[in-house]
């Protein structure tokens, strides 16, 4: 308990600090852009749905790949905390763990089922890979203390009726 208790001093310097990492929401799978789908209805109200799960959450950056359904993802959270959604390279996940532990900022980084767990896996020093190109629900919350890692895996309860 001593972790939690010392979190409000810890956070002025920067010794601890939370990166919440998510796949973006579903995308429509009946669109001609195939290569950058939007998001489909189920998908925005899943990024509604994710800015409320994060609405108590104080976040200083959130980063999205370039694609339509990662960045709208990160939207509704992004306008609920006044953030604009900054880009990363999906392609360079080794450079970006390291600028984010470099960073010290609680963020959000909206990714892809092939990248979401593999930059958990990389801030905390484990090996994790893609999971299912089915799952939406999952939400890895890294906590970094004193440069050392604790990754703890959280499922949203939100379910898609459209």
């Amino acid at each position: 308990m001593v972790f939690g208790f010392q979190s409000c001093g810890a956070q002025k310097n920067s010794e601890l600090f939370t990166i919440y990492l998510v796949r973006h929401s579903e995308k429509e799978l009946t669109t001609n852009h195939h290569s950058d789908p939007p998001l489909s209805k189920c998908g925005e109200h899943r990024s509604e749905n994710l800015s409320n799960f994060l609405k108590d959450v104080d976040l200083d950056v959130i980063y999205s790949s370039n694609y339509i359904r990662t960045k709208n993802t990160a939207l509704p959270t992004a306008m609920s905390k006044g953030l604009k959604v900054n880009e990363y390279n999906p392609q360079e996940l080794e450079d970006f763990s390291k600028s984010l532990m470099g960073n010290k900022q609680n963020v959000l980084v909206v990714g892809h089922s092939n990248t979401t767990g593999v930059l958990a896996g990389l801030l905390v020093g484990e090996k994790i890979g893609a999971f299912d190109l089915d799952i939406y629900n999952r939400v890895y919350k890294v906590i970094i203390y004193k440069n050392s890692g604790q990754l703890h895996l959280l499922h949203t309860a939100f379910e898609c009726n459209d």
